[in-house]
């Protein structure tokens, strides 16, 4: 361990007892003792939660999901820009990332600890640069891949005014130990949403947090929130009181300390700086920075202090990974169980639409109205209804002499297309119902509200929707044309046949498939009721009882299916909408197996 520096600071950096280490024999230089470097089931465990933590996206706008969704980025920057990249590389430099609130003078610490302007201080806030990690020019080889930070692109030289915060300036000076870079990341509370995002980005892919703050602001919310989150992953953590006034400095250090204690940071190394004039490049005096220089380059000189820095913050990152990680598939459930409800209720509805057609189909509810009065001028009012009692045998014989005798087309034209119009509406009303009912139910359900917003005419049925009905109507009396054509067979020059023709068997036999009463009163019982008995005797007296109950079940069967067929595609719109929403039904188990997986290489 390096020396505990002398006067204002302590140097020291609590230690454990090894858990990563070289394989065999001397370690290199900076490496970690304790684990195998070639440790395949840890790597491969690492990457396996990786894979699933990239592919449970968070789509969805639940409660809370801003926070999940914050955190998987997180949890994906850390694994990309440190813990897969330190356990590949295990003997690289460790890195120290330099951060702190906006106004702390972090550049201008950095400058004043490297003795030259390699990061340009910003009078104006915010200040919008790229990030600056300054090395040794040995250890250039580790920085200029995407080793660390692939996200970031690589730039060289020295400070400009053209710069992306979505790169990163490598420099390379000589007054930086081998074995140790600094890296000057932007303000954690910038007003910049993308300043303050980089620079939790920039501290998750550290070995070491330098936290620099001021006699001031020592106390501010936002570093002690990331201070608490340090202490929660197990990162090594040291701290720079920079700006103290001399009468102060007793006082604020007091305090300090017992802030960090409370926060389980007892143990980390804490730097004062006292208020200084800058010198004309804008460096501290050398006496402010020589604790913190020395400190630096006695831990890059020490493997063995540097291997239990990163040792602790390598280890602490990945036994906060399965917390993280299970969080996160919390949220991807809840993710999943949204859209799976938003299903759930579309097929709800159409279930129940579909339902109650057949229930309408059922309940006697087509045989009213214009049909009841289409089917009287069919066969005559009142008298064949009283001839019921007198025995089916008499009434068929009448009926059929009836209409033999008329000499002329029996009219079912009309009473065709009043259960054209009947069965038309009964389809439609409870398609529309549905319709309503999954937009009403999606409009106050998490996730739902923004796919209506995004769909309004989610409202409604589709534009072809009524044409599709009318479609289906005629479809299915041609079905049951050909229904009567096919069980008459030889049929066709019998006298009763030819008494009422195709069409008009057909048409009773649509009558028939609606037969059941309930739900009708008084007077309309006994007009259905027998409206339908008649129409089935006249019916059976043509192809007798079996056949007549057969042709009237496949009649019913036809025309649901062809009303599963038209709710069918009106819910695949809804299944459409939902398959706007990119989300991996199985994240949360893969996310729980990378888990499992994780800890069993551990």
């Amino acid at each position: 361990m390096p020396a505990k520096p002398s006067g204002q600071g302590s140097a020291r950096i609590s230690s454990g007892e090894p858990a990563i280490a070289s394989r065999g024999g001397a370690s290199p230089a900076g490496a970690v003792a304790g684990v195998d470097p070639d440790t395949a089931a840890l790597e491969a465990a690492v990457r396996e939660l990786r894979g699933a933590v990239h592919d449970s996206a968070l789509p969805v706008r639940l409660d809370g999901v801003q926070d999940s969704r914050r955190d998987r980025v997180e949890l994906l920057n850390q694994l990309d820009d440190y813990i897969l990249p330190r356990l590949t590389s295990l003997d690289a430099p460790l890195l120290c990332v330099v951060g702190g609130s906006t106004g702390a003078g972090k550049s201008t610490l950095v400058n004043s600890v490297v003795g030259d302007v390699v990061s340009r201080a910003g009078v104006l806030r915010p200040t919008t640069r790229a990030s600056v990690l300054i090395h040794h020019p040995g250890d250039a080889s580790w920085f200029s891949t995407d080793r660390v930070l692939p996200g970031l692109a690589r730039l060289s030289g020295g400070p400009s005014t053209e710069e992306d915060p979505g790169q990163l300036r490598l420099v390379a000076s000589p007054h930086i130990p081998q074995g140790l870079a600094l890296l000057d990341a932007p303000d954690i509370d910038s007003v910049v949403e993308a300043n303050r995002d980089l620079a939790r980005q920039l501290l998750s892919a550290a070995d070491l947090w330098l936290f620099v703050t001021t006699a001031v602001r020592y106390a501010d919310a936002v570093p002690w929130q990331l201070l608490r989150q340090a202490t929660d992953r197990g990162t090594s953590v040291a701290m720079v009181l920079n700006r103290v006034p001399v009468d102060a400095m007793e006082e604020v250090r007091a305090d300090l300390a017992q802030m960090l204690i409370q926060q389980g940071l007892g143990q980390s190394p804490v730097f004062a700086v006292l208020e200084s004039r800058l010198d004309p490049e804008g460096l501290l005096p050398r006496s402010e920075v020589t604790r913190i220089r020395s400190w630096i380059t006695s831990l890059a000189a020490d493997a063995h202090a540097r291997a239990t820095v990163i040792r602790r913050t390598l280890n602490g990152a990945l036994d906060s990974l399965s917390g993280r990680a299970s969080a996160l598939a919390e949220a991807s459930d809840a993710q999943v169980s949204a859209v799976s409800t938003l299903r759930s209720i579309s097929a709800d509805a159409y279930q129940r639409a579909r339902d109650e057609v057949e229930e309408g189909m059922n309940d006697g509810s087509l045989l009213r109205g214009e049909v009841l009065a289409r089917w009287q001028e069919f066969v005559g009012t009142g008298e064949w209804f009283r001839q019921l009692d007198a025995g089916v045998g008499k009434v068929r014989d009448r009926v059929t002499a009836a209409f033999r005798g008329r000499g002329r087309a029996v009219p079912t034209g009309e009473l065709g297309d009043a259960l054209h119009t009947g069965v038309a509406a009964l389809v439609a009303s409870h398609g529309e119902s549905a319709a309503l009912s999954v937009a009403r139910q999606w409009r106050t359900h998490p996730g739902g509200t923004d796919l209506m917003a995004a769909h309004p005419e989610m409202a409604r049925v589709s534009g072809e929707f009524d044409a599709r009905v009318q479609q289906l109507v005629r479809a299915w009396q041609g079905e049951v044309l050909e229904l009567v054509r096919g069980e008459a067979g030889g049929r066709r020059t019998t006298a009763r046949f030819l008494a009422f023709g195709v069409n008009g068997i057909a048409v009773m036999l649509m009558l028939v498939t609606f037969t059941a009463t309930a739900g009708l009163t008084g007077a309309e019982i006994g007009i259905a009721g027998g409206s339908a008995v008649v129409a089935q005797r006249l019916l059976e007296a043509i192809f007798g009882d079996q056949a007549v109950r057969t042709l009237a079940s496949k009649a019913r069967q036809l025309l649901l299916q062809r009303v599963d067929q038209l709710y069918a595609a009106e819910q695949a719109r809804h299944e459409q909408v939902l398959s706007t929403v990119v989300l991996d039904p199985s994240a949360p188990a893969r996310l729980q197996s990378a888990i499992g997986a994780l800890k069993a290489a551990r």
